[in-house]
């Protein structure tokens, strides 16, 4: 009866069927879980293997040391010193971070700014990592947490370096100044890093790069190479031990072509005026001073500058964080005359014997209106050689209208105007050498002769920075061979001494006719004697002195109308301005001055030079006397131009 209800056997097959069944996914699941021990313990060995050391291991950067900034003679214009810090190390913390920043203000004064750097320097740093909550301890403080050190587990006392410009103002715009690296900085490091991979990575750690002057365009040099520390940490991210390390390479030294003493002879030269001044040596191309008035401390800046002194200098009316040798654009008035003199003599005209009659005016043809001269009643009989000593308005009228635009701006654009000198440092401005197709493009109207007639004498559209008038002076000087401005001559390595020479570069070989530079130098060496623009300046000099003095217009005067000083804005006055070389017959240094609102070039501008011509060639040191205000002098051209200086902005 029992075996008609269960069929043994049947029930015997299926359990074996079910069995074997059984038996195969358990093989087949062996096999997988065996390929996956596979795949992870020996395809992805190496992968895991880095995960777990990442876990284990972090690397930790070894901020390099930054290079010095030195003068010619090896005076120290930027270095580093020691200060007490007081950092943070959160993963050694036994509080809350704000409870403890609350406790340590109690103790040490703690500003609202030091929590707003302390918040942005923790942004991507690790917990291991010491922070600073307070830079520039005195000993006082140091010694008030010394004592108190033991109820602050994760607070300590460090010492890091911090840059220095021990000369303060002197200088300024020359050395410039570092800042901590913001979201731009960031940003520009991607960029670079794209073109050069490991850019990036060498500011890792890194809280401050180089904003302006040399600091920022020698910026690579300066900074040195990151090193690194590779250190072992436990499951809690703190620091067990360091397993290997890479010591930083420290960033050269950069040594300038300045002489800090002429430096200084310089700047104090202007008093309170405003102005720039640059002098070359226009046989090597080396910066000999680099001046802008007024300037400002670079020691603001390094730890961020506060809300008080930006403002301050932001704000200010006279504009200190203008680098006007490059960055300041103006009309270059008659100091522009011995360029177009040149550009007039290559193209054949005004040779000698020609001469005009000055009646103190020029006009166009089938015109009424009249371009005066300075000079209302005229010069008389006017040669080139004359119209140069004497700035002779109407001789340069006439020739640049006969020169034409195209080719008074290609022959002067050799000696760099219209265009960058090359100098290093970043931001310079190009000026303005106007064109026909440039006022086509910019203004929507024809060029009219007009226009052609005022250029002649550096006014209208013509703008130029001071470098470029004293490098269009160099080069003048040095016969038509330009050399290419620079302030660096060397780098050092600190570790070994050994030193890196800059070589000389030439730009530009302008061929221009012996006989021809010959008559714009007497023109110009005139101007420095009896009867010049500028005899004062020359008076007594034991050199000869080759000078052209200028004048340009902030505003324009009415055609009949007087200028007077007096009656006008201070800040409206017209400019000063002043070139030279010396000594004329061999030259060594060639310079650009100019004196905002300052009236004539000869009065106002040409002392200043002569002070730093006296220092370099006779190491005379002056007598300091404040340029005088000698707006009421005529001008050397009175036609209107505006005068730029254009707006930076810094971090």
């Amino acid at each position: 009866m029992l075996s008609e209800l269960k069929n043994f056997q049947h029930e015997q097959y299926y359990f074996k069927r079910r069995l074997v069944f059984a038996g195969i996914v358990v093989v087949v699941l062996f096999l997988l879980l065996a390929y996956r021990l596979f795949y992870l313990q020996v395809i992805q060995h190496q992968h895991y293997q880095t995960l777990a050391e990442n876990n284990r291991i972090s690397v930790v950067p070894i901020v390099p040391t930054r290079g010095l900034i030195l003068d010619k003679h090896g005076v120290v214009l930027a270095h580093n010193f020691f200060v007490y810090t007081l950092e943070i190390t959160p993963s050694k913390l036994e509080k809350d971070i704000e409870e403890t920043i609350n406790e340590l203000s109690h103790l040490i004064e703690i500003s609202e700014l030091d929590k707003k750097k302390f918040k942005k320097l923790r942004q991507g740093s690790r917990d291991f990592e010491s922070t600073p909550i307070r830079t520039h301890l005195n000993e006082t403080e140091a010694a008030s947490f010394a004592v108190n050190k033991y109820h602050f587990p994760g607070v300590e006392i460090k010492s890091r370096l911090y840059r220095r410009y021990p000369l303060g103002k002197l200088g300024a715009h020359i050395v410039g100044y570092i800042g901590r690296i913001n979201d731009k900085d960031v940003a520009n490091l991607e960029e670079a890093d794209k073109e050069n991979p490991g850019v990036l990575s060498n500011y890792k750690g890194s809280d401050h790069i180089g904003k302006s002057g040399i600091e920022q365009f020698y910026e690579e040099q300066l900074h040195g190479k990151t090193g690194f520390q590779q250190i072992e940490i436990d499951k809690d991210g703190r620091a067990v031990r360091v397993l290997s390390s890479t010591a930083p390479v420290p960033g050269e030294n950069i040594i300038l072509s300045i002489d800090s003493k002429l430096q200084e002879i310089a700047e104090a030269a202007f008093g309170d005026r405003r102005g720039a001044l640059v002098a070359l040596n226009p046989k090597t191309g080396e910066v000999l001073s680099f001046v802008s008035q007024p300037n400002f401390d670079p020691n603001l800046f390094v730890d961020g500058i506060d809300v008080d002194n930006w403002k301050a200098l932001n704000d200010s009316i006279d504009k200190p964080l203008i680098n006007r040798p490059i960055r300041g654009v103006y009309p270059p008035g008659s100091t522009f005359k011995p360029f177009v003199a040149l550009a007039g003599l290559e193209h054949g005209l005004r040779a000698p014997p020609f001469a005009i009659h000055d009646a103190g005016y020029f006009s166009l043809p089938n015109s009424t209106h009249r371009y005066r001269d300075w000079k209302p009643s005229g010069h008389g009989i006017v040669n080139m050689q004359k119209a140069i000593t004497i700035s002779c308005d109407t001789f340069f009228y006439g020739l640049a209208m006969e020169l034409g635009i195209e080719n008074l701006s290609n022959f002067v654009s050799h000696f760099s105007f219209g265009k960058k000198t090359g100098i290093d440092i970043q931001g310079e401005n190009g000026g303005l050498l106007p064109t026909p197709d440039w006022k086509k493009r910019r203004y929507k109207q024809p060029w009219y002769q007009g226009d052609t007639v005022i250029t002649g004498i550096g006014q209208g559209y013509t703008l130029a920075t001071p470098m470029q008038l004293a490098y269009g002076t160099a080069i003048l000087a040095n016969g038509g061979v330009a050399m290419k401005p620079h302030l660096v001559t060397k780098t050092q390595n600190p570790l070994t001494g050994k030193t890196f020479i800059f070589p000389e570069v030439i730009q530009d070989n302008i061929m221009i006719h012996p006989d021809n530079l010959e008559i714009v130098k007497k023109g110009m060496i005139d101007v420095t004697l009896p009867g010049g623009t500028a005899a004062s300046v020359g008076a007594n000099a034991p050199y000869s002195v080759a000078a052209k003095t200028g004048t340009a217009q902030v505003i324009g005067i009415k055609q009949n109308a007087k200028y007077n000083a007096n009656a006008i804005d201070e800040r409206h006055r017209d400019h000063a301005l002043f070139v030279a070389y010396a000594p004329a017959d061999d030259p060594k240094i060639a310079l650009a001055v100019i004196v905002e609102n300052g009236g004539h070039g000869g009065s106002a501008a040409g002392p200043i030079a002569r002070k730093v011509m006296d220092y370099y060639l006779l190491n005379k040191l002056p007598v300091m006397v404040t340029p005088k205000d000698t707006a009421l002098t005529p001008s050397d051209s009175t036609i209107n131009s505006e005068s730029v200086l254009e707006e930076e902005l810094h971090d």
